[in-house]
This record gives C-alpha cells, sequence and structure tokens, in this order.
C-alpha cells in the first residue's frame, strides 16, 4: 500500500524539474525582494521630500500590492503551473512505461502544449477536479457529526478533515497524471475515469498522503524545537542582525519545503495512485456513487459525455484558483 521506495526513485529520475521548479522560485523570490525593494524606496524618497503626502502614499502602496498580485497570478497560472504539468507528465510515463524519456523537460512541456493549445485549459479542468474531490473527502470525514457529544473527538476528526482537504492538493495531481497516461482519449473521459478510480482506491491514496503531511508536521515541530538555540544567539547580537539571521533561517526552510519536500510529496501520491489502480477500471456504481455526493463531478461527466472540446475554459472564480 505504501510505495515511498519506488516513488523516491522517480523522484530522483526526474530531479532536472525538481531543479527547475527550485529555481524559478529563488528567482521569483529575488523579483519579489527587488520589486518590493523599490516600490518602498521610491515611495520613502518620495515622501521624504514632500511631494506625496502619507495617504496617497497608502494608496501608492496598495496599488503596487495589487500588480503584484497581478502579476503573480499571472506567471502562477502560465509559467509555473506549465513546469508543474510537464514535470507530472514525466512521472506518469516513468510510473507507466518504467522508462525516463530522454531531454525530459523539452518532453514534459511539448506533451502539455500538444494535448492543451491553452494552459488555462488545463488549469480549469484541473480547478474541476479540486472541486470534485473536495467534495467527495469532505463525504469521507462526514462522520464527525456521529460524535456530537464527545467534543475531544470532534476536535480530531476535524484535524484530521483539514488534513484531508490538504491532501486533496496533492491528489488532484494523481487525477492529471492518469489523464496524460491516456493520451488518446479525450481529456475530460480520462479525468472523469481517474476520478472514478480514486474513488475506488481512495484509502491506499488519502492514507499515504496523510502519512506524509503529518510526518511534515512532525519534522516542523522538530525544526522549530531546533531553533530554540539559535533564538537565543541571534538574541545576543543586534536587531538588524538578529532579523537578517531569521530571514536566512526562513528562506532556507521554505527552499527545502517548497523546492524539494513538496515535489516529493507530490512523486508519492502520484507514484501510489497509479500503481493501486493499475489494471482497474472505472465503473456505474462508483460513479454514480460519486455523481450522487458531487454536483462538480456531475459537470464533470457532462462534459466527457459529450466530448466537449478541451481548449474551452472553465470557470475558475471559486476558492481553487491558486495552483498547487
Amino acid at each position: 500500500m505504501l510505495h515511498f521506495g519506488t516513488a523516491t526513485k522517480v523522484f530522483a529520475q526526474t530531479l532536472p524539474f525538481v531543479l527547475l521548479r527550485a529555481a524559478a522560485g529563488l528567482l521569483l523570490g529575488i523579483a519579489t525582494v527587488a520589486y518590493f525593494g523599490i516600490v518602498i524606496w521610491l515611495g520613502w524618497t518620495l515622501l521624504d521630500a514632500g511631494t506625496v503626502s502619507g495617504w496617497i502614499g497608502i494608496v501608492g502602496l496598495l496599488l503596487a500590492i495589487l500588480v503584484f498580485v497581478g502579476l503573480w497570478r499571472l506567471f502562477s497560472r502560465y509559467v509555473l503551473y506549465l513546469v508543474k504539468a510537464a514535470h507530472i507528465v514525466v512521472i506518469a510515463e516513468v510510473i507507466h512505461t518504467g522508462e525516463v524519456p530522454p531531454n525530459q523537460v523539452k518532453h514534459g512541456i511539448g506533451t502539455v502544449r500538444s494535448r492543451f493549445t491553452q494552459t488555462s485549459a488545463l488549469f480549469g479542468l484541473d480547478q474541476l477536479v479540486k472541486g470534485v474531490l473536495k467534495q467527495f473527502n469532505d463525504r469521507v470525514v462526514s462522520v464527525s457529526r456521529l460524535f456530537s457529544f464527545a467534543s475531544g473527538v470532534q476536535n480530531l476528526v476535524r484535524i484530521v478533515g483539514r488534513a484531508i482537504a490538504l491532501a486533496a492538493s496533492y491528489i488532484d495531481e494523481a487525477i492529471l497524471a492518469y489523464m496524460f497516461t491516456r493520451p488518446d482519449e479525450n481529456p475530460w473521459r480520462a479525468a472523469r475515469d481517474g476520478v472514478v478510480l480514486y474513488g475506488k482506491n481512495w484509502k491506499p491514496v488519502l492514507v499515504s498522503t496523510l502519512i506524509i503531511l503529518f510526518g511534515m508536521y512532525a519534522v516542523a515541530f522538530v525544526g522549530l524545537i531546533a531553533l530554540t538555540p539559535l533564538a537565543s544567539v541571534l538574541g545576543g547580537f543586534s536587531t538588524t542582525v538578529e532579523l537578517i539571521g531569521w530571514v536566512a533561517v526562513a528562506g532556507v526552510f521554505l527552499t527545502g519545503y517548497v523546492g524539494l519536500l513538496k515535489p516529493w510529496v507530490k512523486t508519492v501520491v502520484i507514484t501510489t495512485f497509479l500503481i493501486e489502480s493499475r489494471g482497474d477500471t472505472p465503473d456505474s456504481e462508483t460513479m454514480d456513487r460519486i455523481a450522487a455526493r458531487s454536483e462538480r463531478f456531475q459537470e464533470l461527466t457532462r462534459r466527457a459525455e459529450s466530448d466537449t472540446d478541451h481548449t474551452e475554459p472553465v470557470n475558475t472564480d471559486d476558492e481553487y484558483v491558486t495552483p498547487g
């Protein structure tokens, strides 16, 4: 049921994508610091010279933040998401065929673009799958109502529910991976079938994901305890040195988390799903059961059965708009 060893091997085989995403994240971090550094320097200069008033400075800062958020969303949706999807393609191919494609970065990006002429179309399909998974997983933890008489148990179930909600951000990538193993099939139908297979094999996939997530929580807690002596050392220096020290520590932690840990978790979830569902087929009983619990799945099924052109956009003006 647990395929950590196989997933780690696949993770090592697709390391070029991991390094590419880490490099993109590093460059984005540098660009962010430079952008806000220029904004703050310019605002401070204008305020100090009396060119603008305090209220105008605040409005200017808010506008700068809005511009940054807009640029961030565009970059995430059309650049980072393309790299993420291409990585999923290569992971799926390695698991499916046992072979690493030559020039895997070019191969992955080319495969995504050949199936989706617009990255936003794949992004929209992914958001729809996220919605289905959220509704399905919410049903999994709805047993909390049975424990209304025990507040302690309710709190535990609530924590598990939040972890499951976080797990869904990885499981949708496993559905996309399954979709890319069916290159000759309508992507909407392949995504629907992937959701149905998750409905049949959700226990090993969800258990593996939850084990990893709770392990991450434990590592974070141990990390905080380990940083206690560092806090004492930095506290002996000036405020500036202490602040720079903590920024450096946070930067190292985030680089390791986003650049290495998250791609590994993604690989584990995809590997577990593809292996556990191997040889299995979607069935009407599971499909009807999910459809009865998820309006989003009904929408996905309608698109799959109508053979909707996969370049047609999907409304993403909801809570699932941030690429995982």
